[in-house]
Order: C-alpha cells, then structure tokens, then sequence
C-alpha cells in the first residue's frame, strides 16, 4: 500500500511538472528578439499599457503597480515616502512597489526612477552635487577630473 501511494504521488508530481509552461521570455539563453516575442504574445493589452505608463510615487502603491500592471514609478522632485527618510526608507519602499510588479501574472518588475539631477538629495543628509552645466560653466576642467 505505501509503495503504491509513493508511486501514484510521484506520478502526480510528474505529471504536474509537464504541464508547466516553458516561458522563452524568462530565460536568458534566448535571444532578446525570442524573448520580446515571446512575452509580447503573452500580454493583454492591459498589460501592455501598464507597462508603458509611468506614475508618480505618491499616488503609488504595491497594490495600484499590481493591479494595473505599471511599469514605471518616479520620485519627482521632493518627491519622499517620509519626512527626514533615510536610505533603508528609500529600499523598503521601493521593494514593496517591486514586490506589487513581480507579483502579477507575468512577473515582469517595474523600473524606478528619481529626479535626482543634483545626486539623490531626497534621502536624509545625502550629499548634493553641483549640476554637470554649472560645473562645465566655470571652464575648470580640475572640477570635472581632479586628476588633469
């Protein structure tokens, strides 16, 4: 009786394994134009258009990326998840969006962006840089390349 229970388990895990779809656009042994089309197919139009639009990190959540399919999230400027928000604030909040995209039916994670021209000023106490035209402007190449 247990071998046979052990046998008609395995047979089942088999079975449930050969019914897994091979997903091309997951693997990167694929060329890129197999894996674009690949995914392409698989995608509703729905899909397609999250993907394309890009929201503001405070209309954002976990569950608005997952449920429409956003493919994109930008920190505007002084854009924050908290007063004063540190680094770790930044990480958490940002895995929770990615958690939101990689939880969707096809898995495909959301790209984040930071309007951060002058360095990422937007986490407590970073440092802020010069803008590159400011820098080119006062005609030192030394503030470009100390090493010259």
């Amino acid at each position: 009786m247990g071998r046979n229970c052990v046998f008609l388990m395995g047979l089942m895990l088999l079975c449930c394994l050969a019914e897994a779809e091979y997903m091309k656009y997951k693997d990167p042994k694929q060329p890129i134009s197999v894996r674009i089309k690949d995914l392409m197919k698989r995608m509703t139009l729905e899909e397609k258009i999250g993907q394309m639009t890009q929201i503001e990190r405070d209309v954002s959540s976990a569950d608005v990326i997952k449920n429409y399919f956003i493919g994109s999230v930008l920190s505007g400027g002084g854009s924050v998840p908290a007063k004063k928000a540190s680094a770790k604030d930044w990480i958490e909040m940002v895995n929770g969006f990615q958690k939101g995209a990689l939880s969707t039916r096809l898995g495909i994670p959301m790209i984040y962006g930071i309007d951060a021209v002058h360095g990422h000023n937007n986490v407590y106490n970073a440092t802020l840089f010069p803008h590159n035209v400011g820098l080119g402007a006062t005609r030192q190449v030394n503030l470009m390349n100390p090493k010259i």
